[in-house]
């Protein structure tokens, strides 16, 4: 196919690299990275005029919209907008919306995994938009990740990503609450590792992603909590779910204070430019109330 992807940073690049090593025809743009392995177009509308496909990979809504506004004018009737962001529920129905007057189809996809996903193509998409236009992009979806949900209509795609990722936000305050307790308990974090990842405490922020370091599979923390996922972009994530809460008239008081915790931790804290899982030793060095 040949492809336009706009947002080439540290995830859109990886995932862009891995469509050219598959041969497909790239050209792509950024307002300031430019990685050598692509051709670079002057604009984001120069990079989706004529192409099957467009990839968007953007850091919020406005900016999506701001740059749909720009490409799609330039597409050709019967292509695909594929936005791989994380936005907004309403940006990304908007922008399908606008696609769709002007004869496109639109997939928000957004992807679970990581730097590490992109670069390896093991990422998760959850996706939403017609099944016609998932069809059109699933070959690409096979390149850059390892799995792709056609969760529903537009905007199904940020729904299924802002609430796995309220779950994900949640449960790993708990766990390094947990580890933080049994600390204080005299427990051993091996011991209780060994308990709680093979008993009802399972879940991903201790099985796989393990707070605490040395214990477990290799995980950031392991790494003085280098980012693999930033507690910035936790946060992002975390406003978006209450956003869409609001919106829906949804009680969600645990998203709640997962949002308003990693808020305290990213802009009052240390937190900025650690991984998510850096709340362990943020737990540590405090006291009750």
């Amino acid at each position: 196919m040949k492809i336009g992807f706009i947002g080439l940073g540290n995830m859109g690049a990886p995932m862009a690299a891995n469509l050219v090593a598959a041969r497909h025809g790239v050209t792509g743009f950024d307002v300031s990275a430019r990685p050598e392995s692509l051709t670079i177009a002057a604009t984001a509308a120069e990079a989706a005029r004529d192409a099957d496909v467009v990839i968007t990979m953007l850091p919020n809504g406005d900016i999506l919209r701001s740059v749909a506004a720009e490409v799609i004018p330039t597409m050709q009737k019967g292509a695909v907008l594929l936005d791989c962001s994380t936005v907004d529920v309403q940006s990304a129905r908007d922008v399908a919306a606008q696609a769709d007057a002007a004869g496109l189809m639109a997939v928000d996809a957004p992807v679970s995994g990581g730097i590490g996903g992109a670069s390896a193509g093991t990422l998760t998409f959850m996706a939403g938009g017609p099944q016609e236009a998932f069809a059109k992009v699933n070959p690409l979806f096979d390149i850059m990740g390892q799995k792709a949900v056609h969760c529903g209509e537009a905007g199904a795609g940020q729904a299924a990503k802002i609430c796995n990722n309220m779950i994900l936000g949640i449960t790993m305050i708990g766990t390094c609450e947990a580890f933080a307790l049994a600390d204080k308990l005299g427990l051993d974090r091996q011991k209780m590792f060994d308990v709680v990842s093979t008993s009802s405490g399972y879940s991903w922020s201790m099985n796989a992603y393990c707070p605490a370091p040395g214990i477990g599979p290799q995980s950031p923390a392991d790494n003085d909590y280098q980012p693999g996922f930033a507690a910035e972009l936790m946060l992002k994530d975390l406003r978006l779910s209450q956003q869409a809460a609001e919106v829906a008239d949804a009680d969600t008081p645990m998203g709640q204070l997962a949002q308003a915790l990693y808020a305290q931790f990213v802009e009052q804290e240390d937190g900025k430019g650690r991984d998510f899982s850096a709340m362990l030793p943020r737990f540590e060095t405090r006291k009750r109330g």
